[in-house]
C-alpha cells in the first residue's frame, strides 16, 4: 500500500507537468491554420493580389491610362506575335493590359471590402437586434428582410446606377445598401440560439447591461458565422461590380476595372479571346481565394473546434 501511494505521488507531478507544458490555445489555433490547405491557399493568393494592387504604381510597367494607337491589339507574350514590352498585350486603345490588370485589382478589392463592410454593419445590427429583443423589433426586421428578398439585386442595382450615373462611389453605395439581407438572416438565427444559453442567462442574472451582453457574450460567439458571410458578400459584391461594368453601368472608362476590361474585349472574342480570358481568370482566382479563406476561417474558428 505504501509503495502504491509513493508511486502515485511520484507519477502525479510528472503528469501535471506534462499537461502544463502542453501546447497553448494560441499554438493549437496556429497549427490548425497552417494545416488547413484551403485556408492557406486562399490567404496566400489573396495576399498576393492585395500586394500587387497595393504596389501597382511600382509593378505596372506603363501608365494604365496611356493610349498608343500605333501599338493597339498586341497579343500577350506567349503568342507568336507577342512582345516582352507588353507582357499581357495591349487593348483596343493601345493601353498596356498588365498595367490595367494591376490597377483593376485595386477597384475590385476596394469595392468588395467597402461594400461588405457597409452591408455587414447594417445587416448585423438588424439581425442581432431582432434575435435578442424579439417581439416587435423582430417582426419589423423580418418584414424588412422579406421586402429586401423580394427585390432582385441586379435589376435594382441597374436601375439605381442608371438613374444616378455610374461611378465608383455610386456602385459601392448601391451594393452596400443591397447586400445586407444575408447578414441579417444569419445573425438573427444565430442570436436566437444564443440568447437562451446559460451564460447569457447568467449575465442577465448578475445585472450585466444589454450592451455588455451583446458585445461580450453574443458577438464573440457568432463571429465565425459573420466571417463566412463577410467573405461570401465580398465575393458577391466583386462579381456584381464586374457585371455592372460589363453592362456599361458600373465603373466608367477610362478607370481600369476587370468587368470593364471584359466588356471592352467582348467585341473581339472570336479574334482576340485573351482580352476576355485574362480579366475573367483574374476574377475567378480572386473570388475563389476569398471563398476558400472564408471557409477555412470558419473551420478553424468554429466553437466545436476550440480547445
Amino acid at each position: 500500500m505504501t509503495n502504491t501511494t509513493e508511486t502515485i505521488n511520484t507519477v502525479a507531478p510528472k503528469v501535471e507537468a506534462e499537461v502544463l507544458s502542453g501546447p497553448t490555445p494560441r499554438q493549437v489555433l496556429l497549427t490548425k491554420i497552417l494545416g488547413h490547405k484551403g485556408l492557406m491557399f486562399g490567404a496566400i493568393v489573396l495576399l498576393t493580389i492585395f500586394l500587387m494592387a497595393l504596389f501597382a504604381p511600382l509593378l505596372a510597367p506603363y501608365d494604365p491610362y496611356h493610349q498608343d494607337l500605333m501599338h493597339r491589339m498586341i497579343p500577350p507574350v506567349w503568342d507568336a506575335k507577342g512582345s516582352w514590352e507588353n507582357i499581357l498585350g495591349t487593348d483596343h486603345l493601345g493601353r498596356d493590359y498588365l498595367s490595367r490588370l494591376l490597377y483593376g485589382a485595386r477597384i475590385s478589392l476596394a469595392i468588395g471590402a467597402i461594400a461588405a463592410l457597409i452591408s455587414g454593419i447594417i445587416g448585423t445590427s438588424m439581425g442581432v437586434a431582432a434575435g435578442y429583443f424579439g417581439g416587435r423589433v423582430d417582426a419589423c426586421v423580418t418584414f424588412l428582410i422579406n421586402v429586401r428578398l423580394a427585390m432582385p439585386v441586379v435589376l435594382v442595382a441597374l436601375a439605381v446606377v442608371a438613374l444616378f450615373g455610374g461611378s465608383l462611389q455610386v456602385v459601392i453605395t448601391v451594393l452596400g445598401l443591397l447586400l445586407w439581407d444575408r447578414f441579417a438572416v444569419v445573425m438573427r438565427s444565430a442570436t436566437l440560439q444564443l440568447r437562451s444559453m446559460e451564460y447569457v442567462t447568467a449575465a442577465k442574472a448578475i445585472g450585466c447591461s444589454t450592451k455588455r451582453i451583446l458585445f461580450s457574450e453574443i458577438m464573440p460567439n457568432i463571429a465565425n458565422s459573420l466571417i463566412v458571410i463577410v467573405t461570401l458578400e465580398m465575393a458577391h459584391a466583386i462579381l456584381l461590380e464586374a457585371a455592372l461594368s460589363f453592362l456599361g453601368l458600373g465603373v466608367q472608362p477610362p478607370t481600369p476595372s476587370w468587368g470593364l476590361m471584359v466588356s471592352e474585349g467582348k467585341q473581339m472574342l472570336l479574334f482576340q479571346p485573351w482580352m476576355i480570358a485574362i480579366p475573367g481568370v483574374a476574377l475567378f482566382i480572386l473570388v475563389l481565394a476569398i471563398n476558400l479563406l472564408g471557409d477555412g476561417l470558419r473551420d478553424v474558428s468554429a466553437p466545436e473546434n476550440r480547445n
